[in-house]
């Protein structure tokens, strides 16, 4: 298990400066949430750690490599990626889908016994089962989210980046993907890294939690320090309060500054 980071990345689209000189590293057998509000670059740094995307300046880092510089073979069976909901246009069974999360590690034979067992397993692991002769075309946009996830389960990566993965969900199916991302690194020792926009279950999911605002990290630190009234305000311009919840503590936006 290595170490992921991002090292003074800068990238500008155009005339506007996105990410200004941020670095980060991240660290296996936690749950880290990128936050921050719209425009933030929480999208872009995700594609920047998963090789995706060219930094203007600065790298991001795999066990000291560039990630760029790693074979896109071997970069897609460390790093899963799975994007933010996409049209797919062609039309395909979800079971095939999921099982192009196994295409890295195919020889000439294509799928084995072992690779079906996995894609199995993935398709278990959200609930998607039920869905593998379903033509994604047909699908809802929550129900699309998941086998999405299932795909990039399938892969089993080190290092998981999802880009806002709890969208479309409804309530019981974010709970049941926030338990899987904090199983995934909690039991596994694998490395999540998340973005997302609902604040309480940030709090909810994360370990860590890095909040982006005007190209920068403006808090980095385990949730509940993160989200912190004072950091909030500056990020979003909202008041915040934590209460006591049965679970732990909850985070409540009470108005806008």
């Amino acid at each position: 298990m290595t170490q992921l980071a991002a090292s003074d990345i800068h990238i500008s689209f155009g005339n506007k400066s996105v990410l200004r000189g941020v670095s980060a590293s991240f660290t296996h057998g936690q749950v880290t949430a990128i936050i921050g509000p719209n425009g933030a670059g929480k999208s872009t740094l995700l594609s920047c750690l998963a090789g995706l995307r060219k930094p203007d300046q600065g790298r991001a880092l795999l066990a000291e490599a560039n990630v760029r510089d790693l074979a896109a073979r071997r970069r897609a069976q460390r790093i899963g990626f799975m994007p933010q909901i996409p049209e797919i246009a062609w039309a395909v069974e979800v079971r095939t889908l999921v099982g192009l999360g196994r295409t890295p590690f195919l020889g000439a034979r294509g799928l084995t016994q072992d690779d079906d067992a996995i894609v199995t397993e993935a398709l278990k692991l959200t609930d998607t089962l039920v869905l593998q002769h379903r033509n994604v075309q047909t699908l809802s946009g929550g129900e699309r989210a998941r086998v999405l996830l299932a795909r990039a389960l399938a892969g089993q990566p080190e290092w998981l980046l999802a880009d806002e993965p709890l969208t479309g969900l409804d309530p019981g199916h974010q709970i049941d993907a926030g338990a899987l991302f904090r199983a995934l690194a909690h039991a596994q020792n694998r490395g999540v890294i998340i973005t997302l926009h609902d604040l309480p279950m940030a709090l909810r999911i994360a370990d860590r939690i890095v909040i982006l605002a005007d190209g920068k990290i403006l808090a980095d630190d385990v949730a509940a320090k993160a989200l912190s009234p004072d950091v909030l305000r500056k990020a979003y311009g909202i008041e915040t309060r934590f209460t006591q919840g049965h679970t732990g503590p909850l985070i409540e936006i009470v108005s806008r500054v």
